[in-house]
């Protein structure tokens, strides 16, 4: 019988702490497969700050450093400055990228640091208990908008990092995935390696933002929650190469 999947050899084999349908354990599989195929098992060093995904050393089997709440790019920065020839990337929920850490983000990728960061969005605080966060769509509830997300009540807009960061010459290459089908899951591993590879190539920084499931704070079944990316998150968030 031909072997179609094997785990990959940077993914630890080990029980998920995260909840039924959370999109995080697809992501850890396939930045572990790109690590995988590109070779950089020696040479890669992840940086996670508090979140969700906070635990991520336990599954994958490379050196990750940990950083404080929303400062994982400023800690991804002292380690690439450090450590030249080794590829640094961070791992961050849109809370912590996008509202704690966002003068990090702003910065790290004005500067042009030579980094990969890989932007989880799930349009809510998911470790915190179900805050609003800046990503969380209008009329969304979530523990802080029990009624919905209303701009007009100083609530504000959904934060369009990516089109943001887009904009600035440090960046090189900015795109959005999904987790929300098995195409799209493919088209994600495909932006992750090109995100990994530009760092390799020292063309500056990278995002990837990617749409991601969180059942437990939507208070939706996992198969209702990759449906309500399709239908609701991607209108706010189009998908596909920004830059």
């Amino acid at each position: 019988m031909n072997k179609k999947y094997s785990l990959p050899k940077t993914l630890r084999r080990i029980n998920t702490h995260y909840c039924s349908g959370c999109g995080h354990g697809i992501l850890h599989c396939l930045i572990a497969q790109t690590i995988d195929e590109l070779g950089l098992r020696k040479k890669i060093i992840g940086v996670a700050p508090v979140g969700c995904a906070v635990v991520a050393y336990d599954y994958w089997d490379f050196d990750v450093s940990e950083a404080a709440h929303g400062r994982a790019l400023a800690v991804a920065t002292g380690i690439k400055r450090c450590l030249a020839d080794s590829v640094v990337f961070t791992y961050q929920g849109d809370g912590d990228l996008a509202s704690i850490g966002l003068a990090e983000t702003i910065h790290a990728a004005n500067r042009g640091e030579n980094l990969t960061c890989i932007f989880v969005n799930n349009a809510c605080y998911g470790m915190t208990g179900g805050q609003m966060a800046p990503t969380t769509l209008i009329n969304q509830k979530t523990a802080t908008t029990p009624r919905g997300r209303n701009p007009h009540f100083g609530e504000g807009w959904p934060l369009k990092i990516s089109e943001i960061l887009a904009t600035l010459n440090g960046v090189s290459f900015v795109a959005r995935a999904t987790l929300s089908s098995p195409a799209k899951v493919k088209e994600t591993y495909q932006y992750i390696k090109k995100g990994f590879i530009n760092q390799i190539d020292k063309k500056g920084f990278s995002l990837i933002e990617v749409l991601s499931p969180c059942p437990t704070i939507w208070h939706k079944e996992p198969i209702d929650s990759l449906k309500w990316i399709e239908e609701e998150m991607v209108k706010e968030f189009p998908l596909g190469i920004i830059k």
